[in-house]
């Protein structure tokens, strides 16, 4: 059973941090590129970060260029997401999502809230 869950989520001030993790069970993690997606309510849901399946090429949305890192450990089968300096246009639903890249089968997490507020 395909399993993506995440973790890390919360209420945090503006200019703090989070570490967003997600733990994958049930496929070949290493022959999936990983993303985090995020949606905050009345918008549409955007790309925030990806990564390789080695680790070795990321990709990032312009909003959170230099704030945010992307990066795998696919030894523990868990991506994650280092978000510094948050603003409050940064709340949103974020969610992990796993796509094959052999088989082209996407997988969604459940998602994990952050909001970012004084």
């Amino acid at each position: 059973q395909v399993q993506l869950v995440e973790s890390g989520g919360g209420l945090v001030q503006p200019g703090g941090s989070l570490r967003l993790s997600c733990a994958a069970s049930g496929f070949t993690f290493s022959n999936y590129l990983m993303s985090w997606y995020r949606q905050a309510p009345g918008k549409e849901r955007e790309l925030v970060a990806a990564i390789a399946v080695t680790g070795g090429s990321t990709n990032y949305a312009d909003s959170v260029k230099g704030r945010f890192t992307i990066s795998r450990d696919n030894a523990k089968n868990t991506v994650y997401l280092q978000m510094n300096s948050l603003k409050p246009e940064d709340t949103a639903a974020y969610y992990c999502v796993a796509q094959g890249v052999r088989s082209g089968a996407y997988y969604w997490g459940q998602g994990t809230q952050v909001t970012v507020s004084s």
